[in-house]
């Protein structure tokens, strides 16, 4: 049976579960531990789930735990997730000039979440060459740190490592046990983190939109403001949204955790505002820490929350349920409310199955959220702030832990593994993928039924 004769709604979730499956055989040979015994097998499948669903939870100390074949492994698992498996296929299909048919083209535009078939080779051409340079680039400005730290060898893996982790939103990193965490007070090492989670949240349509406006507004000596309104108007969104919530972010852990011993009292005012500004950005699915979240007020975990929830944006390799699926469900709110007949947003109509499809993700989503809390609540002896965070957390593929991912028993383990998953392929796609093939339009019509709403 070829590949392409399996409807992408069920095998976009396969080759996820194939690549952990695969990662975790890989992860539990000897080779792959620093001490040379054989990996349990739920600790290797916690593994590769949060590689290849970029969630950054981790069980055991990436730093220590694992050896350098384990690593290598680690880092390719978040490759292929920060792509998804079919892209990477794609990509070397494309590498070696194999022929892509309207089978396979149709694939790729399913794992991308394109809404169209056109230029879908000359995208994944983009895409390839714009991550590499990115996550290459990113490497060279972390080795003027780590190279003179570390060495020249060690430094330049770390270097290498920490970029596409970044970039992919992964969260996981061998620096050491505690992420950034001593890096606190070093503005340059988590302004490159930032940058590159900040390049892998927005999205490739955002990137590609970004480029081609900005370099013919130059061109055309056009001013910023000229140059904006010639955005397309996801990009315009995805912008607004992820400023005001890096912003709103910002604002409130400054003022939350000023004072507060457990996370930033003792920094300086420039410290306090940089640190501030990386846990914004860190929640939005990135998962580095430069201090820990154990001790955030709770205030602080409340805004967590929110921002974990909401992630990143579309076709990037943030989670979460994206910016501009949150700002529609909202958006859908307000229109009703106002008693108004078409959505429209910036000078253009959303479509009603845009606006259906962003309410149906939030549901489902937080639907999700309130059954694996319960059940993590349930099953372990944990508060239930600290299950809520841990659930959001892993749906959202965020990687960021109240110190409780390792405490976990096997039963706990395993909900997050699944929550990982659903949290990388997203809870619709697995509905979808349980229901069967989707039937046809139903032709019949029925008298309407008056039903007592609020």
């Amino acid at each position: 049976m070829k590949l392409t004769r399996i409807p992408s709604m069920r095998l976009i979730p396969l080759s996820f579960l194939v690549a952990i499956l695969v990662g975790s055989l890989l992860l539990i040979l000897p080779i792959s531990s620093a001490d040379g015994n054989w990996t349990d097998f739920v600790t290797a499948l916690f593994t590769a789930t949060t590689s290849v669903c970029v969630t950054g939870l981790t069980v055991v100390d990436t730093f220590s735990y694992w050896s350098t074949f384990g690593h290598v492994v680690i880092l390719f698992l978040i490759q292929i997730g920060g792509f998804g498996i079919i892209t990477v296929i794609s990509m070397i299909m494309l590498l070696t000039q194999r022929k892509f048919s309207l089978g396979d083209r149709k694939m790729l535009q399913d794992s991308l979440n394109l809404d169209t078939e056109a230029g879908i080779l000359k995208i994944l051409s983009r895409i390839f060459k714009g991550t590499l340079s990115v996550e290459l680039l990113g490497a060279l400005m972390y080795s003027i740190v780590f190279i003179p730290e570390f060495g020249p060898v060690k430094g330049a893996w770390i270097s290498i490592f920490n970029a596409i982790s970044a970039f992919c939103n992964a969260g996981i990193d061998i620096i050491g046990p505690n992420s950034l965490k001593p890096y606190s007070s070093n503005p340059y090492v988590l302004f490159v983190t930032m940058l590159l989670i900040v390049l892998g949240g927005l999205g490739y349509v955002v990137w590609f939109d970004l480029a081609h406006v900005i370099k013919k507004g130059v061109k055309s000596r056009f001013t910023p403001v000229q140059i904006f309104k010639r955005f397309s108007e996801h990009t315009k969104l995805v912008l607004a949204m992820t400023f005001a919530l890096i912003a709103i972010g910002w604002l409130v852990f400054f003022i939350a955790e000023y004072d507060n011993p457990l996370t930033l009292k003792n920094m300086s005012i420039p410290d306090k505002i940089f640190n501030s500004l990386f846990e914004s950005i860190t929640l939005r699915t990135a998962g580095f820490a430069s201090f820990s979240q154990a001790g955030i007020t709770d205030l602080s975990c409340v805004i967590a929350y929110i921002l974990m929830f909401i992630g990143g944006s579309p076709v990037g390799t943030a989670g979460g349920i994206k910016t501009v699926t949150f700002f529609l469900a909202l958006m859908g709110i307000i229109t009703y409310i106002r008693s108004e007949d078409s959505n429209i947003l910036f000078g253009r109509r959303v479509s009603g199955e845009s606006m259906r499809k962003s309410s149906v993700i939030v549901y489902v989503s937080m639907f999700s959220v309130i059954t694996f809390t319960l059940l993590l609540n349930a099953t372990n002896p944990v508060t239930l702030q600290d299950a809520l965070f841990e659930v959001i957390s892993s749906l959202a593929t965020v990687g960021l832990s109240m110190d409780l991912t390792s405490n976990l028993n096997t039963i706990g383990r395993l909900i997050i593994i699944v929550c990982m998953y659903l949290g990388r392929i997203g809870p619709i796609s697995m509905a979808i993928f349980f229901a069967g093939r989707i039937r046809q339009k139903n032709n019949q019509h029925y008298l309407e039924g008056k039903f007592f709403v609020g």
